[in-house]
């Protein structure tokens, strides 16, 4: 039971360090990074989204909201681990369903980190919003031991808000009464985090949803992408 168990906690761990890849080979984009973020400021402009940056200077004229949120940002990893080692032990076919679903967008995530880098609103001035993190003493970025595993230039898609939405699912699906949508508010959170923390645009959290959702599907029982009996299904 250990051995099995200690094969999934690397093989997750080697899925977060692969992802990570792609913060050394976006270094040197800055500048197409920058153009790309310009891109999806003017694409939001034109749609008539909300403003981040409005959406920011209100939550900083509430008191304590941004420093809960900056908090709410750091809980992204060991929450996603906490709900797959939970799956294991509890729910070992679901676990199988999330864990497909998690490496087939982060693999999606990845190819567009590296093909298409993008300047998230804390490092680009253009888009008038402060790095609350790092004004904070709470940012992973700089300073933190885990700054060198960051990908400062892959704001879209947002697999904060996209992991979230994964979670939210597949605790769902095996949550049984009316309450189990209260498992949404944790990507609502999320995305309303990223945001006002100025790490994500709002079409960076719709891309990682759609992502998720994707790979969720097409990670299903009897899907394309789905384990297999005698495959390691458990």
């Amino acid at each position: 039971m250990l051995r099995p168990a200690a094969l999934e906690v690397v093989s997750v761990l080697v899925l977060f360090a692969v992802y990570n890849v792609g913060r050394v080979i976006a270094t040197g984009r800055v500048a197409s990074a920058d153009d790309n973020a310009l891109a999806i400021l003017r694409f939001q402009t034109a749609l008539q989204l909300p403003d981040e940056a409005s959406m920011q200077s209100w939550a900083l004229g509430v008191h304590h909201f941004v420093g809960l949120a900056d908090r709410y940002y750091l809980l992204h990893f060991p929450v996603t681990i906490a709900v797959l080692v939970y799956l294991y032990v509890r729910r070992r076919d679901v676990y199988y369903w999330a864990k497909r679903a998690l490496v087939l967008a982060t693999a999606a995530g990845m190819v567009i980190h590296i093909v298409w880098p993008v300047t998230p609103p804390r490092l680009l001035e253009a888009s008038g919003m402060v790095d609350t993190g790092q004004r904070a003493g709470t940012s992973v970025y700089g300073g933190s031991p885990f700054a060198g595993l960051a990908n400062e230039y892959a704001a879209m898609p947002s697999l904060h808000v996209g992991w979230a939405l994964l979670l939210a699912i597949v605790l769902m699906s095996i949550t049984p009464g009316r309450w189990r949508a209260l498992w949404l508010l944790h990507p609502l959170f999320t995305t309303v985090t990223v945001v006002v923390t100025a790490n994500h645009y709002l079409l960076d959290a719709a891309a990682g949803a759609l992502l998720v959702i994707a790979g969720l599907w097409l990670s299903r029982p009897g899907g394309p992408c789905a384990v297999r009996p005698g495959r390691g299904g458990g």
